[in-house]
């Protein structure tokens, strides 16, 4: 969960473009940062702890150099600070490194005999050392990149630098994200092509078990084995100014901000030609008779969603699990199984690692996917695409809402397939989720969340209840919560409250419930009465607006009723501005709250 990114160019003052690269993909990593360059033969290394702007502060903007590499660290290993920054350097060797060495315990204590000494915690100098090794034993650094490759176990993207080599940077490949920027006067690598997007809109996708051999003019690709291989060149599509705040205070806000406008060009998108387009843009389901939902976090409460409207409106049979869990358990599938793979990034390590698992049985896939021509997207058999744009702040919000429109979008595609639905109802749902930008652009005018906030900010603990649907949705909104204002939250389905956790309510607990389902409401409501009973000031979200609430009922959010295709968006954003005015009071790092990285690609 680190961020790599290489430049090595015709012109001699690459420094502000390292660190340029760096902050671009600062929200994969901010506890530490560093850069290597080549100089007069030998390498320079500058590292700082802290955010990118802490390292510009002691680096030479000026220095005159063509080569060299950078890299902001998430800790994996060793805590975050200077020493274990990257890059790290052994002999003629320095790297930069994102992934995990698995094996570098056992690598270090057979370095140790051979009479390495080691400065760090890091499994990253332990692969500097054993490329260095390997470098002194051969003489010849392909050889030693070969016989890494052979040697280190785990996940890696590696840029490499040597003193002996001018104007050359080496990349190394296996199960975490790198890409080569093909510039007019320079090459580039990098772990995202965001960081490239200043000199390139071009770019080479490295495939695992490859490395290349990069210099200002030239890029070479190698297998494993050394043996050269073509690849075409991509072209980067999106929108370069996506990463500007605009008006707005946060890119959480902002991206809060456009939510109704992504979801109304996807609406238009897929009912272009009204249902004919929308069911000739979605797979056709009828043959499964079971589907899996794997992902993590964000998108995992996105799938439950998903599991949600399969068995409501398709009657059928949906597992969702958490894919650090999935890849390792025994799986149950068949011919008639989909197994739906649900990641912003595209390149979510366990979810990589479940769906590698996947397709050794033979068992057809799909991924939800915000990313194009991430790994995720290139390995499963069909791909849907949230259009959701770049996603800057680490938690997430519009790729949420984008990936459960998708899925809400495909259950209602296959239930007009399969004859579930009337024409008149269908028309009814259509009517439905093409006011959903409308309905979503009143909430968030809305001055309720600043006010609710005001009440939660202080609080040490707060619980959120739901019932069905809307446990689903309170579990996002107890996430995006913990994520940013650091405060201890916990989501309850609500009759499952009485069952034990009741013991941890108490006077002036705070509590957000959500009712929105007619056949549940009453229920609930008598779980609200409940934790009342016992001291709690509750928040409802509700579309029940007969509801007026009593004693112990701080605030009322009232949405519009709706199909259950449509709400959990009118549900989840505001839960979104709850926790974003709540960080905000609490003057957190809202953007890049702490211990996170946006792209996880470490199991």
């Amino acid at each position: 969960m680190c961020g790599i990114v290489g430049i090595t160019s015709k012109n001699e003052k690459i420094v502000p473009g390292l660190i340029a690269g760096l902050k671009a993909l600062e929200y994969r990593g901010y506890d530490s940062a560093g850069i290597a360059y080549l100089k007069n033969h030998a390498i320079k290394i500058i590292k700082s702890k802290g955010r990118v702007n802490d390292l510009q502060k002691i680096v030479n903007m000026e220095e005159e150099t063509t080569t060299g590499i950078a890299h902001t660290r998430w800790a994996t290993h060793g805590k975050a600070t200077s020493k274990n920054a990257h890059p790290h350097s052994f002999g003629s060797i320095a790297i930069v490194h994102n992934g995990i060495i698995e094996n570098y315990a056992e690598i270090r204590e057979e370095l140790e005999k051979d009479g390495y000494h080691f400065k760090t915690e890091t499994d990253t100098e332990v692969a500097c050392a054993l490329l260095s090794f390997y470098y002194d034993k051969w003489k010849n650094i392909e050889n030693a990149i070969q016989s890494f490759s052979k040697k280190a176990r785990g996940s890696y993207a590696i840029g490499l630098l040597c003193k002996d080599i001018p104007n050359t940077i080496f990349a190394i490949k296996k199960e975490s994200p790198l890409i080569i920027g093909v510039g007019d006067n320079e090459n580039l690598i990098a772990s995202d092509v965001r960081a490239v997007l200043k000199y390139t809109s071009n770019y080479y996708i490295l495939s695992d078990n490859e490395y290349a051999i990069i210099t200002p003019s030239e890029v070479k690709i190698y297998n494993q084995q050394g043996k050269m291989v073509s690849k075409e060149i991509k072209k980067y599509s999106g929108n370069k100014n996506n990463e500007t705040k605009n008006k707005y205070e946060h890119y959480m806000l902002k991206e809060i901000m456009e939510q109704p406008s992504i979801i109304d060009t996807t609406i238009h998108e897929y009912f272009e030609d009204g249902i004919s387009s929308l069911l000739a843009k979605m797979p056709d389901l009828t043959k499964y008779k079971k589907i899996d939902i794997v992902a993590c976090g964000t998108a995992y409460h996105a799938g439950l969603v998903a599991k949600y409207l399969f068995e409501e409106k398709l009657n059928l049979e949906t597992n969702v699990d958490i894919a650090s869990e999935y890849r390792y358990k025994r799986l149950f599938l068949d011919k008639n199984s989909l197994v739906i793979f649900i990641s912003q990034s595209g390149e979510t390590a366990d979810t990589l690692a479940a769906l590698k698992k996947v397709k050794n049985l033979k068992v057809d896939t799909l991924g939800i996917i915000n990313v194009k021509e991430s790994s995720i997207a290139r390995l499963v058999d069909t791909v849907i695409y949230t259009e959701a744009g770049d996603e800057v702040a680490v938690a997430s919000t519009k790729a949420y809402t984008s990936q459960v429109l998708l899925l809400s979008l495909l259950v209602f595609s296959e239930a007009i397939r399969q004859g579930k639905l009337e024409s008149d109802e269908q028309e009814k749902i259509i009517a439905d989720f093409k006011k959903i930008p409308k309905q979503l652009t009143k909430l968030l005018a809305s001055n309720v969340y600043q006010q609710i906030a005001k009440t939660l900010y202080q609080q040490k603990d707060i619980f959120y209840l739901g019932r069905r649907l809307d446990y689903y949705l309170m579990l996002e909104g107890s996430l995006k919560l913990k994520e940013i204002s650091y405060i201890h939250s916990e989501c309850y389905a609500a009759g499952e409250l009485k069952h034990g956790t009741i013991s941890l309510i108490a006077n002036n607990t705070p509590v957000v419930a959500s009712f929105t389902n007619e056949e549940l409401n009453e229920k609930t409501i008598s779980n609200i009465e409940e934790v009342i009973a016992r001291g709690a000031e509750v928040t409802v979200i509700t579309n029940d607006l007969d509801y007026k609430g009593g004693n112990g009922i701080k605030n009322i959010i009232y949405i519009p009723k709706t199909s259950d295709f449509v709400i959990p968006f009118l549900v989840v954003v505001p839960l979104q501005m709850i926790a974003y005015e709540v960080a905000k009071l609490k003057k957190c790092d809202i953007d890049k709250p702490r211990n996170l990285a946006k792209s996880v690609t470490v199991e």
